[in-house]
């Protein structure tokens, strides 16, 4: 059972992020502010939760929250700041969304930088103990899996509709075989030869 609040009285926001391990596309967090009293039996851990069951969810996080945003940090930004940063800025542009100002960032990890005046957090696995993480991980996973199923129908060599972009074995094939796409992090470790595909 999630916790519904880290507080007694104080407006909170969960914030998790989504796409750090993978080789394309942009990392994607999301912030979350629940109702103190919010409830459901279906929210819990994106990870633990099957697709239709998040898709089912999706809707209703965004129409109950009190408050809700997207941060979106492409890949072409990662290569040049790296991902712990860019999941960090992917979290300062959801949080910059919310039309409610929070008191405390509940933040899903171990560590966190920012220059907002608002106290955080950070809770590991949060995403698997508080309702408001649990929302914002569905919230990044639903919005970035349909960005990498779309994108997959323009770059359909990667499997990208199945893995979103994580290093799968077809993934890893497709970039052997037909070489890297704009949408790739070049600063990752995409195959053992890669510095030979960016030299094409």
């Amino acid at each position: 059972m999630l916790e519904s609040n880290f507080t007694k009285d104080k407006i909170e926001v969960g914030v998790d992020e989504v796409g750090r391990g993978c080789l394309a596309g942009p990392v994607i967090a999301a912030a979350v502010i629940l109702p103190r009293d919010f409830s459901n039996d279906l929210l819990n851990d994106s990870k633990k939760l099957t697709d239709s069951k998040r898709n089912q969810l999706y809707p209703i996080i965004k129409e109950e929250a009190l408050a809700w945003g997207i941060g979106i940090v492409d890949n072409v930004e990662i290569d040049k700041i790296n991902i712990l940063n860019a999941t960090y800025k992917a979290m300062h542009l959801a949080i910059d969304q919310l039309k409610v100002k929070p008191e405390l960032m509940l933040i899903d990890g171990n560590r966190f930088k920012t220059n907002l005046e608002i106290p955080y957090e950070c809770i590991v696995k949060g995403d698997g103990k508080f309702l408001s993480i649990a929302a914002a991980s569905i919230l990044a996973k639903v919005y970035r899996d349909d960005l990498m199923v779309e994108l997959a129908e323009k770059h359909p060599y990667y499997d990208w509709g199945s893995n979103k972009g994580y290093p799968t074995k077809k993934h890893r094939a497709g970039i052997k075989e037909y070489g890297l796409t704009d949408l790739h992090r070049k600063s990752f470790k995409l195959l053992p030869d890669q510095l030979e595909l960016f030299s094409r």
